[in-house]
C-alpha cells in the first residue's frame, strides 16, 4: 500500500478520488492526515476533528476483496478489522451498526465507503485527542503508523467475511440499545436481525449499510 501524507487537507476521500482521477489507479493507495478541515461523514454530513486525530481514506481494486464479501457490506468489513487491531491493543472500541467507531455509548469515529468502476474507496476517522462533549476520544494511546501497517496487512490477508461477521454478529447486540438513520428518519434498532449480508430487517424492510 503507499501511503502519501498530507499535513493538512479538506477530504483525504476527495483529495483521493481526485489523485486517482488525475494519475489513474495502478495499485492500492492511502491518503493520510491529523487534520481534516472539511471531511465527508454518514449521510453527507461533514466529519472535523482538531488537528491530532486520525484521517485516512484508501483505494482498493474490487478484485482484491475476499470472494464472499457482499460490496454493500465493505464498510462494515473495512471498520471491523481497524477495530480488532485496536481491541488486540487494549481499547475497548466496539462498532455500532453499520460502520461507527463507539467508546461506550459516544461516536469515536466512523467509516464511508463508495464505488467507482472497479474501485472501492474507503474514508475512516478517528478521534484520538480530545473532542466535543458530545464524542469521544479512542481510550488507548497509538502509534498511527504502526496501527495502519497493521491494518493494510490485515487487508491484504483477505480475511474472509464469513470470520469477520461471525465476530460482528456477536457485537450487534450493542447496537439495539441505539438508532440509526433510514430515510432521514431516526430508527430504533431494538428489534431490528441482522442478516448474513450484513444488512438489517427492519420494520418489514431490508437496509444495507447506507455509506
Amino acid at each position: 500500500m503507499k501511503i502519501i501524507r498530507l499535513d493538512e487537507v479538506d477530504s483525504t476521500h476527495k483529495y483521493l478520488k481526485e489523485y486517482v482521477l488525475k494519475n489513474e489507479y495502478a495499485s492500492p493507495l492511502c491518503i493520510v492526515t491529523d487534520l481534516q478541515t472539511q471531511g465527508i461523514g454518514s449521510r453527507g454530513n461533514s466529519w472535523i476533528g482538531k488537528k491530532g486525530n486520525l484521517f485516512f481514506s484508501f483505494a482498493l481494486d474490487i478484485n482484491s476483496l475476499p470472494k464472499d464479501l457482499p460490496l454493500q457490506s465493505t464498510s462494515i468489513y473495512f471498520t471491523y478489522i481497524l477495530k480488532n487491531i485496536l481491541k488486540n491493543l487494549a481499547s475497548q472500541v466496539w462498532i455500532k451498526w453499520p460502520n461507527d467507531f463507539y467508546m461506550k455509548d459516544k461516536k469515536i469515529g466512523g467509516t464511508i465507503t463508495s464505488m467507482s468502476k472497479n474501485l472501492i474507496f474507503c474514508g475512516i476517522g478517528l478521534n484520538l485527542v480530545d473532542v466535543e462533549k458530545e464524542y469521544e476520544k479512542l481510550d488507548i494511546k497509538i502509534d498511527v503508523d504502526e496501527v495502519l501497517k497493521n491494518y493494510f496487512f490485515e487487508i491484504e490477508k483477505k480475511i474472509s467475511w464469513k470470520q469477520i461477521f461471525s465476530d460482528f454478529k456477536i457485537e450487534f447486540e450493542k447496537s439495539k440499545k441505539f438508532q440509526t438513520t433510514i430515510d432521514n428518519q431516526k430508527i430504533s434498532l431494538q428489534s431490528a436481525i441482522l442478516n448474513d449480508d450484513g444488512s438489517i430487517q427492519i420494520n418489514n424492510k431490508k437496509v444495507f449499510s447506507l455509506r
